[in-house]
């Protein structure tokens, strides 16, 4: 097939009863296969499936691996030019499908693909996971083309244009099933949150590009695995961000410079002032009685530090030989969106569309 649409569902029956038929309508005639990955639900999802989509193709894994290792082990056994991964609680539009496709088919360059993202609830505005694109501030806080912090903007055509961005959603983004595979899928530490940030972000480091198709648009619910306010997704948010760092800052400063060690230095240092900004957020927690948020952030730099690999020098100095034309990284803005925000407030959009920040 040319295009395999996956589900990654973990007791979320109601939303695969509610968002699974529009999604097999919409992909009729077209030469794709919607599948259903299932991370061991106790919710009778299995079952819904059987008895009402026995046409559904379904993998049954044997315990919850979470959003990362459930895709790794999903995608593995399916052979497809495109992987679509898509949350349950998302409602396809007609027609979300074959822009999608038809970008990826003539844009070689591109490695991943994503729709707008729009708010079920509130249909004319972006919603938070994505909205048109994400991007990345100096001090690794992910915004997006649409939403920043908690802020959100109503659709009024001004991302209409496709862009290059830093990462898109990982509630609905194609990718090009050879590069996923050269990457080696999601990063298996994340378990869940940022994970198809640093996914976007490897891409990129790798030559490719990573692109919003807004001909192509979809509805997400948002919150239906872990709600806004979890310690537990709190604690993934904090982990995975620094683990996301690690990964790629050091490796994009040494493209820029051809420095590997004036590189590492940079980003040890830069993740050093991201952990103090930590536990700022953790004093505020504790200032406002929230003890559950300020050992979700105590914890997850404990993790950090137990699941880290450390980036070497060599390692820069061969990306840096493979890559001996200087390049940055797109999507990634040199100034502090939290400051930003708090300065500007409902003008912030008005001020990064100004500066050029959301141009990608």
């Amino acid at each position: 097939m040319k295009t395999a649409v996956v589900i990654l569902n973990w007791n979320t029956k109601d939303y695969l009863e509610r968002f699974l038929p529009p999604l097999l309508q919409s992909c009729e005639g077209l030469d794709a296969e919607v599948i259903v990955a299932d991370n061991a639900s106790s919710d009778a999802s299995l079952e819904l499936l059987s008895a009402s989509f026995p046409a559904v193709k379904t993998i049954a894994l044997d315990r919850n691996y979470g959003f990362t290792g459930g895709y790794n082990r999903a995608l593995e056994s399916l052979d497809a030019e495109y992987f679509v991964l898509i949350n349950s609680d998302v409602e396809v539009s007609q027609g979300w499908l074959a822009p999608l496709v038809c970008w990826m088919d003539t844009h070689p360059d591109c490695g991943a693909c994503a729709p707008k993202l729009h708010a079920l609830q509130d249909r004319d505005s972006f919603e938070y996971a994505g909205a048109a694109g994400g991007l990345i501030d100096a001090f690794g806080y992910p915004f997006c083309r649409g939403r920043v912090l908690s802020k959100v903007e109503k659709d009024e055509g001004q991302y209409d244009s496709p862009a290059t961005v830093l990462w898109a959603t990982g509630a609905c983004l194609m990718v090009r099933s050879s590069v996923w595979r050269s990457m080696g899928g999601l990063d298996d530490r994340f378990f869940a949150h940022m994970e198809e940030i640093d996914m976007c972000w490897r891409m990129q480091l790798a030559g490719w590009k990573v692109q919003v198709v807004p001909e192509s648009l979809v509805y997400h619910l948002g919150g239906g695995t872990l709600p806004q306010n979890s310690p537990f997704k709190l604690r993934l948010n904090y982990r995975n961000n620094l683990l996301m760092l690690e990964n790629n800052l050091a490796k994009s400063f040494a493209l820029e410079s051809g420095n590997p060690h004036k590189a590492l230095r940079r980003a040890n240092r830069l993740i050093g002032v991201r952990m103090l900004l930590d536990w700022g957020s953790a004093l505020v927690y504790a200032l406002t009685l929230k003890w559950d948020y300020v050992k979700a952030v105590y914890h997850a730099h404990e993790e950090f530090r137990a699941l880290r690999r450390p980036v070497t020098p060599d390692e820069l100095s061969r990306l840096i030989e493979e890559n001996p034309a200087r390049r940055s990284i797109a999507g990634r803005w040199k100034g502090c969106i939290l400051l930003e925000a708090m300065l500007r407030r409902e003008r912030i959009f008005a001020y990064l569309r100004k500066c050029n920040s959301l141009d990608a």
